[in-house]
């Protein structure tokens, strides 16, 4: 990481949490089976990469200690949550708590965890882990996706320290 130029301002985390909170991001629970446990938490930096091939993103502090199982095991199921499923967001962001606790999922046809009611799921494989800053970025290949009708076309959406859903 290179130093910063000449006359270049300082940035405090508050400030960029505040400014980056203007941006609204859908939120995702990644999860995992590891050893027959499984390992979720909830993610709102999820995004697609590219296409062809298929290839979605996030990002993990390196401070978590889930995360460390879900890349153990090399693959994880994405749950992209619904409009309505806030409670679900907040079971996964805690820390130490049992975050399956009272959460309806079944293991999907990779063996992962599926949230139920979200609006799609992804199964992806582990493509490749990278250290920036106080985070890993993890690539990973799409390997099979579901969506799911029945729970409509909103999304949980994160917006300025809130969940809700999207207003268009």
């Amino acid at each position: 990481m290179s130093a910063p130029t000449a006359g270049a301002v300082m940035i405090d985390s508050v400030r960029l949490r505040r400014a980056l909170g203007h941006y609204p991001t859908g939120v995702v629970v990644i999860a995992a089976l590891t050893d027959g446990e499984p390992h979720g938490f909830t993610v709102n930096s999820f995004t697609s990469v590219s296409l062809d091939p298929p290839i979605v993103s996030f990002c993990a502090a390196h401070t978590s200690t889930t995360w460390p199982h879900i890349r153990a095991a090399g693959a994880f199921t994405i749950s992209m949550l619904s409009a309505g499923q806030e409670r679900v967001c907040q079971s996964f962001a805690k820390k130490g708590a049992d975050r399956f606790s009272g959460v309806g999922w079944t293991a999907n046809a990779s063996g992962h965890p599926a949230i139920t009611g979200a609006v799609a799921w992804i199964d992806c494989v582990l493509d490749s882990c990278h250290l920036v800053g106080d985070h890993e970025l993890i690539l990973a290949r799409v390997v099979d996706l579901t969506t799911n009708d029945d729970a409509g076309d909103d999304p949980l959406v994160f917006h300025r320290g809130r969940l809700g859903r999207m207003l268009l």
